[in-house]
């Protein structure tokens, strides 16, 4: 869960503490409703990308339960305000900080689906497995051999390509 396996420092458990910070943000703070959970990474002098890995006081659970708190926060400003309600993003350019909650719900959507997708990637590093469930592949016939032969002819047309190159 800690572990970093790409050169960014990316890892499961960071990925979690960090959509937590971004979604008590965008629906907290921005609409006048902030986190009722410090969030001291984003404080001033506060260790950069702090918010981006858990510190060995920070465990799977807190960090875990955190996000379990912050959506529940998010749901309850969701369900307080209509969809035209305003809010202000400071950190966001002058022409783009006014915003309504119909705009954070899509940006968050986006922004939680980029991260799932670096959290599969990641997952996938640490366990090997392609597939979204087994009983439901949505990678297409094959077991780990057939896959793992089709990474290695992947790897040779890569390794050809670049050797054909000037």
């Amino acid at each position: 869960m800690r572990r970093p396996l790409v050169p960014s420092g990316s890892n499961l458990l960071g990925i979690v503490k960090h959509v937590a910070s971004v979604e008590a943000g965008y629906f907290g703070e921005i609409f006048g409703r902030p986190s009722p959970d410090p969030m001291p990474w984003f404080d001033e002098g506060a260790e950069p990308n702090a918010n981006m890995w858990a510190t060995a006081h920070e465990s799977r659970e807190w960090v875990i339960h955190l996000y379990e708190r912050v959506w529940a926060h998010s749901d309850a400003t969701i369900d307080a305000l209509g969809l035209d309600a305003p809010g202000l993003v400071p950190w966001w350019s002058e022409e783009r900080r006014n915003v309504t909650l119909h705009t954070m719900l899509v940006h968050m959507v986006t922004e939680t689906n980029r991260h799932c997708g670096h959290a599969d990637i990641l997952r996938e590093l640490i366990d090997g497995s392609v597939w979204h469930r087994p009983q439901y592949s949505n990678m297409g016939e094959g077991d780990a051999a057939a896959y793992a032969a089709h990474v290695d002819r992947l790897e040779a047309v890569a390794k050809t390509f670049s050797r054909a190159l000037p």
